[in-house]
């Protein structure tokens, strides 16, 4: 039976030439080719008694010192590998710069989602809350210059307060509530059947929160920062409906 594979294959494979692909078929192929076997035994064996037998001189001083005039000044081509063996300096540079972006993203970045999760748990549980009876609306009207002059006094803050009847976002009313330990307040609005809770309170930066939005426990929210307030919207609406509503804020 003539063999598939050449004894070019055969020195590939010792080479390490062969793709992974290529060489686990002459593997398969190897167990049940005793020609191959015996091609492979005699290259492996040559190789180890050509290792073993030292059969090299190196080159004198001298010698060297007379190809290196006879060949003259490196140019760019000859200097390239030493360019990249100079490399190996710069390793320590990059992974001084790795530890620093780790350092960045730990100490930095990490809290900062840590703390949007936790603020988002407390707005969510805070709009359950005003779901029971009695606890939606301090100041009940549709009238955004009886809801906005409600809070004066009772807040240190203006929040925004605007009524979206004609986008399909009427104003309910407004009330006070806690989150993250501080008074913040809650402006709500009608979507059909459904409830909106605005949240505002005052930024305790000018970053503030980065803006983002999620979903938890079955509602939506959206959270970002407007001048120096600090927003964030929570509904079983759907998340397109909150979008609306905070573009309209916005302007």
């Amino acid at each position: 039976m003539i063999c598939e594979f050449s004894p070019i294959t055969v020195h590939g494979y010792v080479d390490g030439e062969l793709d992974a692909v290529r060489s686990a078929e002459f593997e398969r192929h190897l167990e049940n080719c005793a020609e191959c076997q015996a091609t492979l035994q005699r290259m492996e064996s040559l190789r180890g008694r050509l290792q073993q037998s030292q059969l090299y001189e190196r080159a004198s001083p001298d010698l060297r010192e007379r190809v290196r005039k006879q060949v003259g000044p490196a140019d760019e081509a000859v200097r390239m590998p030493a360019i990249f063996s100079n490399m190996r300096f710069l390793v320590p540079a990059f992974a001084g710069l790795a530890l620093v972006a780790v350092f960045l993203i730990v100490f930095f970045v990490m809290p900062e989602r840590a703390q949007t999760a936790r603020i988002t748990a407390e707005l969510i549980d805070a709009h359950v809350r005003s779901l029971q009876p009695g606890h939606l609306i301090d100041v009940q009207s549709t009238d955004q210059h009886t809801v906005k002059p409600w809070f004066d006094g009772r807040l240190d803050f203006v929040p925004p307060v605007a009524d979206y009847s004609a986008q399909g976002f009427p104003l309910l009313g407004g009330r006070l509530d806690v989150v993250d330990g501080r008074t913040v307040a809650g402006v709500v609005y009608g979507r059909r059947k459904h409830l909106i809770n605005l949240f505002a309170w005052p930024a305790r930066s000018h970053k503030g929160f980065s803006d983002a939005s999620g979903s938890r426990q079955g509602y939506n929210w959206i959270m970002w920062q407007s001048g120096d307030m600090q927003l964030c919207l929570v509904s079983d609406v759907s998340a397109a409906d909150l979008h609306r509503l905070k573009d309209l804020i916005n302007h």
